[in-house]
């Protein structure tokens, strides 16, 4: 992963939950709130939430009486997350390093992260950090994407940038967000950190967008790859994503499109 794969600044916030939060995260997250909410659980902590998606579903099935702390690396995601969620809602915002929690030992039930464990620097380190702010027997549920070709539109995005720079492909989408899917690793790895025990479910599904447009402007405009775009040729971002957007549309037809998404959900046990 590179530095610039955690770059969700600027005009990406408000990109990233028009356009790629409806066509990939919605219904995830609509599973991973329920598989949260299940538990019943007195405290929560949110890992990497991004624009807010989760948080929109969540907080509305829990108890009032829970408490729930939503973090994010990125101010600017969290701030856009803070100003999307429904008002007023008690929930506690605050900018959080994975790597490096502000938080004391065994005081959560259930910690959760939908997406966002793929930018880790260190995973296991960031898994560590979740055991020992969970209580004994805490739970943690995350999900993570499987690999690229499992997942149809971010997959022709990325051939799609690869035209135009055949020497220096941008890889964002497949090294990043598609590039942590080996159940066997991601099992290692939470055992490492000490996890007692993993269950790891594969989930496909299917994404949805009004027009090929829509998953074209979602993926080249609305995550780093627009700044990997950008590095290379500026001008070019354009003409990637109407090319993009062409090429969905020779594969899938002019009106609404769906392609295939699939996803891995980890829920992880912390020891007693």
């Amino acid at each position: 992963m590179l530095q610039t794969d955690k770059d969700f600044t600027g005009s990406i916030p408000e990109l990233y939950d028009s356009y790629l939060v409806p066509l990939i995260f919605t219904a995830c997250a609509e599973d991973l709130a329920k598989r949260v909410a299940a538990l019943a659980p007195a405290s929560v902590l949110e890992i990497a939430a991004g624009s807010g998606v989760v948080p929109r579903v969540l907080a509305p099935l829990l108890p009032t009486a829970t408490r729930y702390v939503v973090t994010d690396l990125n101010q600017d995601m969290l701030d856009h997350a803070e100003q999307s969620q429904d008002k007023p809602n008690d929930i506690e915002w605050q900018q959080a390093d994975a790597l490096l929690l502000p938080f004391d030992d065994a005081c959560f039930d259930v910690a959760h992260c939908q997406h966002g464990v793929m930018f880790f620097p260190d995973r296991v380190a960031g898994y560590q950090q979740v055991h020992r702010v969970l209580k004994p027997a805490g739970t943690f549920i995350f999900n993570v994407w499987d690999k690229i070709a499992e997942n149809e539109f971010a997959n022709i995005v990325t051939d799609v940038a690869a035209e135009f720079f055949p020497q220096d492909p941008p890889q964002f989408l497949a090294r990043t967000p598609h590039g942590y899917h080996d159940v066997e690793q991601i099992r290692g790895d939470l055992t490492e950190a000490g996890f007692a025990s993993v269950k790891i479910e594969t989930c496909p599904g299917i994404s949805h967008a009004p027009s090929p447009r829509h998953p074209a402007i979602a993926y080249c405009q609305g995550t780093p790859l627009r700044g990997e775009i950008a590095a290379r040729n500026a001008g070019l971002l354009g003409q990637i994503t109407d090319k993009a957007a062409q090429v969905i549309a020779d594969r899938f037809g002019d009106g609404p499109v769906q392609g295939k998404i699939q996803s891995h959900v980890i829920t992880a046990t912390a020891a007693d």
